[in-house]
């Protein structure tokens, strides 16, 4: 699934190349995904003018002059830019002409993707209301998840990846950030002192921003706005690594299952 350096590498590869365009036509293919993509949306949004990209989470927002469309990638969607005519394949479902002849294109095998529209404050929408905070804003904080994590038995690793305490950080980045933080991943959240927080929240800005200059994680067919694939799994540390020698210790990286998703740790070097 795309986390959020794939979501945001997305963005910052389209964003230069459809803001400030006007759209001309939308078309859907497929309207079946995981929520069904809005009939109207077809009469709605031509002649509309693209005004920004955001990201909130693992959702991109694109900011028309009236409403927003709220685009989430599923498990295997992928946006891209055309410059030029290009038949759709069979995973192709929506595209969005833009005035200068380009287009926007929806691509998402698994159809776990979405397409949504709102004409009221993106942000008071159901899907990211009750989002947390963004990882790499200053309000995530060692003081913010400590204070959040007390009397919780949970996981660390579940708590972090609850997109109500943070957003954004998916099932390698939170293997790859407790590693380098030394924090075992089935370890309490409530057990973790302020001082081993600091160094998880260290790790988790430094890790996701590693991954975005890196254009995200290929593990499967991620590929950014222009086609393109991350670099970033050449650097992990511990995801997929189970059974191969710590870069730190040496020993042998160990593999379980916590929270029904797979976890890869170092026995000597977390705790």
């Amino acid at each position: 699934m795309p986390e959020l350096p794939e979501v945001e590498t997305t963005r910052r590869g389209i964003s230069p190349h459809v803001c400030g365009k006007r759209v001309e036509r939308l078309i859907v293919r497929q309207r079946q995904l995981r929520w069904p993509v809005p009939a109207a949306l077809s009469r709605r949004l031509p002649g509309r003018r693209i005004d920004d990209m955001r990201r909130r989470g693992k959702y991109l927002l694109l900011a028309l002059d009236r409403g927003t469309l709220i685009i989430h990638l599923g498990m295997s969607g992928s946006l891209r830019i055309l410059r030029r005519q290009e038949g759709p394949g069979p995973h192709d479902h929506i595209d969005l002409l833009l005035d200068d002849n380009s287009r926007l294109r929806f691509t998402d095998p698994r159809r776990f993707g979405a397409w949504l529209w709102t004409e009221s404050a993106a942000l008071a929408h159901p899907l990211l209301a009750q989002l947390g905070p963004e990882p790499l804003d200053p309000d995530f904080s060692a003081d913010y998840l400590h204070t959040l994590s007390q009397q919780r038995r949970t996981a660390v690793k579940n708590f972090i990846m609850n997109s109500r305490v943070v957003v954004g950080v998916g099932n390698i980045y939170a293997n790859e950030a407790l590693f380098r933080a030394g924090i075992h991943p089935a370890r309490a959240a409530g057990r973790i002192s302020w001082t081993r927080y600091e160094g998880l929240v260290s790790a988790i800005k430094t890790v996701l921003n590693e991954a975005i200059e890196q254009g995200g994680t290929t593990l499967r067919d991620f590929v950014d706005g222009e086609g393109r694939p991350g670099y970033f799994s050449q650097s992990l540390q511990v995801y997929n690594r189970g059974g191969q020698d710590c870069s730190r210790c040496g020993a042998s990286i160990r593999d379980t299952r916590i929270g029904q998703r797979s976890s890869y740790f170092c026995p000597r070097c977390q705790r």
